[in-house]
C-alpha cells in the first residue's frame, strides 16, 4: 500500500472538491494511506484526521486516518486560489515531514501549481496532476476561449508532470498540441459510485429523504438541474426555454447557487420553476437525482461532469451540450446531445416531446445507467489510478 500526499480542495464545493473526497475516500477503502493538503485557515495548522474539517460531501474522513495539512491562503473561490505568501514553504515542511510515496495534485487553479513540479523533483516525489478546467474544443463562445487561454497558461508545467490525469480523449488532445508528451497522459474519466447513484427501484426501500421529496412534488413530473449557476454553466438559456414552454404537470427544479442566481429568479416562478438552492446532504442529492426524470446541462464549457455521470447511474434520462467531454459520454444513444449554440431554441423544441413521451425518457434513462456501469464507475477510475500509481512506485504493489 502506498502513502500519497493528496493536493486538493475541501471547500467551496465543486466538481473538484467532489472528486477528491471520493477518490482518496476509496483510495483509502483499499488500505492507501492519504495525507490530505489543502487551502484552510488556520494557517500551517497539521492535526490528525479527528481535528479535520467536516467532509463537505458527507462520506466521513477523507483523509484515510492521516495528517491533514493546511496552507494559508488570501483568496479562495470556486474558481481561484490565492496563497499567502507562507503557503509554499508550509507545503515544503509538510511533504519532508510527511515523507509520502508519491504527490498527487487535483489542481486548485493557484499560482502554487506552477511550482509544484519542481518542488516534488528537489524532493525527489513523483507528483501526478488531475487537471479539471472546463473546455470547448470547438472555441464557439467567449467562454470556451477564455477556458482554452487557462490551458494554454498552464501547457508548459504540466509537462513538468510524471503523470497528467485528464477525462476524456478531447483533452488528451489539447494537451499534446500545447507540448505535453503522450506518455506523460493518462486518460482515466471521472467515475461513480453505481452502488449509491441508482434508481430507486434497485434500492430495498426509499430513503426518508426521497419519500419527503416525492410528497413534496407529489403529482409532478420533475426535471431536474444540479449544479452552480455561474456563467458557464448557461443556466439562463434553460430558465428562458422553460418559461416560454411552461410544461403542464411538470416542474424545474434548480438544485445549486451561485453569482447568478438572483440576477435569475423571479417572484413568479412558483410553482413550475422550483430554486432550491445549495444542498449540503449528499442523501438528499441522491433522493433528487431519483426522483428527477429528466437531468438537463446547459453549459457552455465542460470538464466531465460528476453531476450528469450521477444522473445517468441513478437511472435519470440526461439533455447534455457538446461541451467538454459530457457529449462523447452520452454519445450513441445514452442521452440526448445538444449544441452549444442555441441552446434555448433546442431545449424549448425537446422539453415538451420528453413531457409527452414518458416511455422515451424511461429508455434513455435505462440507457444511461447501462452506459455508467461500463464506463463511469469509481472502481474502474481507482483500478486505472492504482495501476497509475504503480508505475510511479514500482518497487511495491499497490493494489491488494
Amino acid at each position: 500500500m502506498a502513502h500519497i500526499a493528496w493536493l486538493g480542495k475541501k471547500t467551496p464545493f465543486c466538481g473538484n472538491v467532489t472528486y477528491g473526497l471520493s477518490t482518496t475516500h476509496a483510495l483509502r477503502s483499499r488500505g492507501h494511506g492519504i495525507s490530505f493538503i489543502h487551502f484552510d485557515t488556520p494557517p500551517g495548522s497539521l492535526a490528525r484526521s479527528s481535528d479535520a474539517l467536516p467532509d463537505a460531501d458527507n462520506q466521513g474522513d477523507s483523509n484515510g486516518g492521516g495528517p491533514e495539512v493546511a496552507l494559508p491562503y488570501l483568496v479562495k473561490s470556486q474558481v481561484y486560489t490565492i496563497p499567502s505568501l507562507g503557503a509554499q514553504r508550509e507545503l515544503r515542511e509538510s511533504l519532508e515531514r510527511l515523507k509520502p510515496d508519491l504527490v498527487h495534485a487535483s489542481l486548485t487553479l493557484s499560482p502554487l501549481d506552477f511550482r509544484l513540479p519542481d518542488l516534488c523533483q528537489q524532493l525527489g516525489l513523483p507528483v501526478v496532476a488531475t487537471f479539471h478546467p472546463a473546455f470547448d474544443a470547438s472555441l464557439r463562445n467567449l467562454t470556451a476561449g477564455t477556458q482554452q487561454l487557462t490551458y494554454q497558461l498552464y501547457g508548459p508545467t504540466l509537462a513538468k508532470f510524471d503523470r497528467v490525469i485528464v477525462f476524456s480523449e478531447l483533452q488528451a488532445e489539447m494537451l499534446l498540441r500545447l507540448g505535453v508528451r503522450a506518455e506523460r497522459l493518462a486518460v482515466i474519466p471521472n467515475g461513480v459510485d453505481t452502488a449509491m447513484w441508482q434508481p430507486a427501484s434497485l434500492a430495498a426501500a426509499a430513503s426518508p429523504d426521497l419519500q419527503e421529496l416525492r410528497q413534496r412534488f407529489a403529482g409532478r413530473r420533475v426535471f431536474l438541474y444540479m449544479g452552480r449557476v455561474a456563467t458557464e454553466k448557461n443556466v439562463e438559456a434553460l430558465i428562458k426555454a422553460w418559461r416560454l414552454v411552461r410544461p403542464a404537470g411538470c416542474v424545474l427544479v434548480i438544485v445549486g447557487d451561485g453569482p447568478l442566481r438572483s440576477a435569475l429568479q423571479a417572484p413568479g416562478d412558483e410553482p413550475d420553476l422550483v430554486w432550491w438552492g445549495y444542498e449540503p446532504s449528499l442523501e438528499r442529492r441522491v433522493a433528487f437525482q431519483q426522483l428527477a426524470e429528466v437531468f438537463l446541462l446547459p453549459s457552455l464549457v465542460e470538464g466531465l461532469s460528476l453531476a450528469l455521470l450521477e444522473a445517468m447511474a441513478s437511472g435519470t434520462a440526461c439533455i447534455a451540450t457538446d461541451a467538454g467531454a459530457d457529449g462523447e459520454v452520452l454519445e450513441g444513444g445514452a442521452g440526448i446531445v445538444i449544441s452549444t449554440q442555441g441552446v434555448t431554441t433546442q431545449l424549448r423544441t425537446l422539453i415538451p416531446v420528453l413531457r409527452d413521451q414518458p416511455v422515451l425518457t424511461a429508455e434513455l434513462g435505462r440507457r444511461a445507467r447501462e452506459r455508467a456501469l461500463e464506463r463511469y464507475t469509481l472502481e474502474g477510475n481507482i483500478d486505472a489510478l492504482e495501476k497509475l500509481y504503480a508505475q510511479l512506485i514500482p518497487q511495491r504493489s499497490l493494489v491488494a
